[in-house]
């Protein structure tokens, strides 16, 4: 019996014409059929060598060899750097350099990439998840949080599937490492009465008009913050939103959107156009929500962040985010019959897919209540029923605004972050013309108010010897 051929060599035979013949599987297509080349030679020892000469031509090349010595802090800036940054929006590559240079460079940074294994990243992120926190670990704890974790995850494999693509190292350490679980944040959703008791108390602080707009169009704060007038026709209704506001190291800077969905327009609806006409005639400025220190800038985001939770707070309502109020809108949208694709589009998802995710729990709740009718409609139940489930229109809100009492100049503010956490504020304009603005933060309203008094004397005092120091300076002659 002749000698089986090793599995990859081949196949030969003679033909009937007197010649041998020799076939090789050469790949495979689409489909994952065998794709074959076949050869012919008058003698079998010469059929083999040809067999073999192309099977040697066809098979694929051993890998190269990794580049020893590559340290993984080198490699991350040069990809950062080279690869990242110029796709990168600024509030991101703000994100990827905490990442890179703050966290990950310092606990590896030294280690040679083709050394780094999945212990040594497991390990890590244990680190990070117990003492990984570098600023204010007395008021959040001492480790990053789960969501901070999965995101240095995904830069650093990013990183190294990029050596990998690069021959640098033969394999990524970081595929099959266990990572804190993705915990999406709750969602807060004020009730109808806690929305009117919003708006009552908005008209006494002077933030009305925003935040109507806001539950009237579910924008991100950014957006709002960044609309000017001419982003407004008055006429119809229609509302542009081109361009967001955001910080970048200290400084507000205006972009495009977060995405280009994001670049979309909405129809307000009447009353609210109308209440932004009266609103229009006492702003003298471009932006629809100026800044109250200048009016020729838009309003910090910031800013309105803080003023939503002393709002929140004297209309006795639950804390919730401003993003929050974008779910406010959603959910009122979806519970009074708007369809995903168009929510959608209005709130500027890239897919509807995403808004689908996001307000499962809405549409199982419209499920069941379509569910319920389909059944009402075949059992022949009267209209009483199915009342119940239609949105019902709230009954007026019998609620007063707090009149409160407003700081005095040169006090500071303080606002509650979250349920155990105040943060005291001072910005005084120093002798260069500029304002330096200065935190406190305490678990209290009343130490929060001590620490401020304090941090506001300590500034005073400096403003006083730096102008000291500057009328002793000579000046150039």
């Amino acid at each position: 019996m002749a000698k089986r051929r090793k599995r990859g060599d081949g196949s030969i035979h003679l033909r009937a014409d007197g010649r041998w013949e020799g076939r090789l599987v050469i790949g495979y297509d689409d489909k994952g059929l065998p794709v074959t080349k076949n050869m012919l030679a008058r003698t079998k020892s010469e059929c083999i060598t040809k067999l073999k000469a192309l099977a040697d031509s066809t098979r694929t090349p051993a890998p190269d060899q990794p580049k020893p010595g590559i340290l993984l802090g080198d490699w991350l800036d040069l990809w950062y750097q080279s690869y990242k940054k110029a796709n990168l929006r600024p509030n991101t590559q703000m994100s990827y350099e905490r990442r890179i240079y703050q966290h990950i460079i310092p606990a590896l940074g030294n280690i040679q990439m083709d050394k780094l294994t999945a212990n040594n990243l497991q390990q890590f992120y244990s680190e990070l998840k117990k003492s990984g926190r570098l600023l204010r670990a007395e008021l959040y704890g001492e480790g990053l949080s789960d969501q901070t974790i999965r995101g240095i995850h995904t830069t650093l494999h990013a990183a190294l599937d990029k050596a990998v693509a690069e021959k640098l190292i033969l394999r990524n350490p970081a595929d099959g490492c266990r990572l804190p679980s993705a915990k999406a944040r709750e969602m807060q959703v004020l009730t109808p009465e806690e929305i009117q008791r919003l708006l009552i108390q908005a008209k006494e602080d002077g933030c009305y008009e925003l935040l109507l707009l806001e539950l009237s169009t579910g924008l991100r704060r950014g957006e709002i913050c960044a609309l000017q007038w001419n982003d407004l026709n008055l006429r119809t209704g229609e509302l542009r939103i081109e361009r967001q506001v955001h910080r970048v190291k200290g400084e507000l800077v205006v972009s495009p959107p977060k995405t280009r969905a994001s670049n979309r327009s909405v129809i307000l609806p009447v009353p609210v156009v109308g209440v932004l006409k009266t609103y229009k005639k006492t702003i003298a400025s471009r932006w629809m929500f100026p800044s109250p220190i200048n009016e020729d800038s838009p309003r910090d985001p910031a800013a309105v962040r803080k003023r939503l939770q002393i709002v929140l707070e004297r209309a006795g309502c639950k804390k919730v985010r401003f993003h929050d109020l974008r779910h406010v809108f959603c959910t009122t949208c979806l519970e009074h019959g708007m369809d995903i694709k168009t929510l959608s589009t209005v709130i500027g998802h890239v897919s509807s897919s995403t808004t689908l995710n996001v307000y499962a729990h809405v549409t199982d709740e419209m499920r069941r209540t379509a569910a319920v009718k389909i059944d009402q409609g075949i059992g022949r139940a009267g209209p009483q029923a199915e009342a119940v489930t239609a949105p019902q229109k709230p009954v007026p809100s019998t609620f007063q605004a707090h009149k409160g009492q407003r700081r005095k100049p040169g006090t500071g503010c303080i606002s509650q972050i979250n349920d155990h956490l105040w943060e005291g504020r001072y910005s005084p304009i120093w002798p260069d013309g500029k304002k330096h603005a200065r935190n406190v933060y305490a678990h209290s309203e009343a130490k929060c108010e001590t620490l401020l008094a304090e941090m506001i004397l300590e500034m005073k005092a400096e403003i006083a010897a730096e102008k000291e120091r500057i009328k002793a300076t000579p000046k150039a002659s």
